[in-house]
């Protein structure tokens, strides 16, 4: 059973439950208890930034969205849009144990290949990635941190 540790994020009241040796975690977005895995714990806690500490709107927000890439069906983990019904942020979300590398990179690039979204996040709770897309000069530069929510 996984057992919950801290994040490089701001610590959040997340509510847990146990049943028959399984820890659950609630989601918001999805209003169901989901199975706590390390990933998971990863997930509700970058949410829980985005709404409370970013500003983005709980409404705007959808998790594990399908897509198709290459005639293979993904998942990307959480997609935000601005009020025009835009895609604005894509996140990827790896257990704290998965080093952030290169190749989580591009995953995350592979499925804004589908979804063309100006702002992309990587994290595993502990290191956190965002860079903004520029399709114009087909490039993207790294920020320091993730713009709050305009809109």
């Amino acid at each position: 059973m996984f057992k919950p540790g801290p994040l490089n994020l701001p610590s959040y009241s997340l509510k847990i439950k146990e049943e028959n040796g399984t820890s659950y975690i609630f989601d918001e977005i999805r209003k169901k208890y989901l199975v706590l895995t390390p990933e998971e714990w990863v997930r509700q806690h970058l949410i829980q930034f985005l709404i409370r500490d970013k500003k983005y709107p709980r409404s705007l927000i959808k998790l594990e969205g399908g897509l198709k890439l290459n005639s293979l069906q993904k998942r990307s983990d959480i997609l935000l849009f601005n009020r025009h019904g835009e895609k604005i942020l894509l996140v990827e979300c790896k257990a704290p144990s998965v080093k952030i590398t290169q190749d989580t990179f591009d995953q995350i690039a592979r499925y804004n290949f589908v979804h063309k979204v100006p702002w992309l996040l990587v994290s595993n709770g502990l290191q956190h990635f965002c860079c903004e897309i520029d399709f114009e000069k087909q490039s993207y530069k790294f920020a320091e941190e993730l713009p709050e929510y305009s809109g």
